[in-house]
């Protein structure tokens, strides 16, 4: 599993460090880790019905990841999203990453 540092991210009431990872599937995940190492988020979610560039992310921004896309589009980890894609009870924002 790939584990490159995307940058910093400020979420909620934590300073991040934004992880690409992958998903067994190979699809990119981002992980949010706190200073001392501890998990904090991952800010996406893998839905393998949904089409996706390999440069692209299904963000998660309900219940306790609201504020995740926000925070994630103003470190420059994403770009806004270009669609949004309805799955279960909740919708996913479809977002490019800006370097991976």
């Amino acid at each position: 599993m790939s584990n490159i540092t995307l940058g910093v991210v400020r979420f909620q009431d934590w300073r991040c460090t934004a992880r690409l990872q992958k998903y067994a599937d190979g699809r990119p995940a981002i992980a949010l880790v706190a200073d001392d190492g501890s998990p904090v988020a991952t800010a996406t979610v893998n839905v393998p019905d949904i089409q996706l560039d390999p440069d692209e992310v299904v963000i998660k921004d309900w219940s306790e990841n609201q504020g995740m896309l926000e925070a994630l589009i103003d470190a420059g980890i994403v770009h806004p999203p270009h669609r949004s894609v309805p799955f279960g009870f909740v919708v996913g924002h479809v977002c490019k990453l800006v370097a991976s």
